[in-house]
């Protein structure tokens, strides 16, 4: 059996201009406007995009974002218009860290890290 990979991800963005500021500011991801509706992001290993169209979902869209420190990391996100929803947290020994924040659209996803 051959593994199937996550190679692309569509994140609501009404406001476009801000999730692309802060995507960038805060993760370093890579933009490419695509048209005025739609932006075209690469992050790590993966690819996605920045939807005006589509609507956010509080519960969130359900992935992590692995960043090198997540402490670092929770002050760029408030600071480029980001809400921490929940404090960094010890996933255990040895097992790194997260924490749960929204962008600034109210999209709702994770971070890991291994250092904090």
């Amino acid at each position: 059996m051959s593994f199937c990979r996550i190679e692309w991800i569509t994140v609501p963005a009404p406001n476009l201009d801000a999730a692309k500021i802060f995507y960038n500011r805060v993760f370093g991801f890579e933009l490419s406007d695509y048209n005025d509706r739609f932006c075209v992001f690469k992050a790590g290993n993966i690819s996605g995009g920045f939807d005006k169209d589509l609507v956010v979902n509080s519960k969130g869209i359900g992935f992590s974002i692995t960043v090198p420190n997540i402490t670092h990391t929770i002050q760029d996100i408030v600071e480029n218009g980001g809400q921490i929803l929940k404090a960094a947290y010890s996933l255990g020994s040895g097992s790194g860290f997260s924490a749960k924040f929204s962008d600034p659209n109210g999209n709702v996803l994770e971070l890991y890290s291994q250092e904090y």
